[in-house]
């Protein structure tokens, strides 16, 4: 089974940044997509960003300007960049990936996004 593996979450101050890695066990251009999402205790997880196979970038508008996704293809890899963190970017941050047409999709166990003083 394809796995997703996400590491570089910890606490931060605000207006502090962090990288948020995703390494998948397989070609991640297989996939339509790879996206991160996040879900902060008592609330819904909600997307965050999206990188498609072509490159093309979406963001959730409020962390547009602030986060950046990426990847590198040959590392089967994607990144999250979060620069100017505020609370309430506080949540367990997942990876995605999102299959092609006919697939299911796969999640990584998350990692724990804290943006405290």
């Amino acid at each position: 089974q394809v796995q997703l593996v996400e590491s570089g979450g910890g606490l931060v101050q605000p207006g502090g940044s962090l990288r948020l890695s995703c390494a998948l066990t397989g070609t991640i251009l297989s996939f339509n997509a790879m996206a991160w999402y996040r879900q902060a205790p008592g609330k819904q997880r909600e997307w965050v960003a999206r990188i498609f196979s072509g490159g093309v970038t979406g963001y959730l508008d409020s962390v547009k300007g602030r986060f950046t996704i990426s990847r590198d293809n040959a590392k089967n890899t994607v990144y999250l960049q979060m620069n100017s963190l505020k609370p309430e970017d506080t949540a367990v941050y997942s990876c995605r990936a999102e299959s092609r047409w006919g697939q299911q999709d796969y999640w990584g166990q998350g990692t724990q996004v804290t943006v405290s003083s």
